[in-house]
């Protein structure tokens, strides 16, 4: 991680700066694929359940949400994330963090095998756009700047 000498704050996420060890807990957590509750009107929600992942946002205007709740219909829209889907999901969260992630943390996001993705990994490490190690996954410098172009490579077309 690039950290500036001169005001002690480094670029740890694609649009987050943080002195060492004061980085966001919530962002780190919603980058590295975790489970949230949203709760109040607008909120959003990822979780992780035995058979599925589940986003959901809440309704947005105040007295929606309330009318809503009373009906007991708080949530406005819910989209079941395939499975199929979910290694891109990982990635496009994970990916954008300066350190990146270790393969283990992917396995156990997404319930699959890290070799499923591995050539798409390795040719993009042959581009210049990704370091892997053993111990860790992380975007370069190049990979970093051009995420998008990084994160098109694990679109599946269907």
């Amino acid at each position: 991680m690039r950290h500036d000498w001169y005001t002690g704050f480094a670029n740890y996420e694609t649009s987050a700066f943080a002195q060492t060890g004061k980085q966001c807990r919530h962002n780190l957590n919603y980058w590295h694929f975790g489970d949230y509750l949203g709760i109040g009107a607008g909120a959003h929600s990822k979780l992780t359940l035995h058979d599925r992942v589940l986003r959901q946002m809440r309704w947005k205007h105040p007295s929606a949400y309330l009318q809503n709740i009373r009906a007991g219909t708080p949530v406005q829209e819910e989209t079941r994330i395939a499975a199929a889907g979910l290694p891109f999901e990982f990635l496009m969260n994970a990916l954008r963090l300066a350190d990146g992630f270790p393969p283990a943390l992917y396995e156990s996001r997404t319930a699959q095998s890290i070799n499923g993705i591995l050539p798409r990994l390795l040719a993009a490490q042959a581009d210049g756009l990704l370091a892997i190690s053993p111990e860790r996954i992380a975007p370069t410098l190049r990979g970093r700047r051009f995420l998008n172009v990084l994160l098109e490579r694990f679109l599946d077309e269907t």
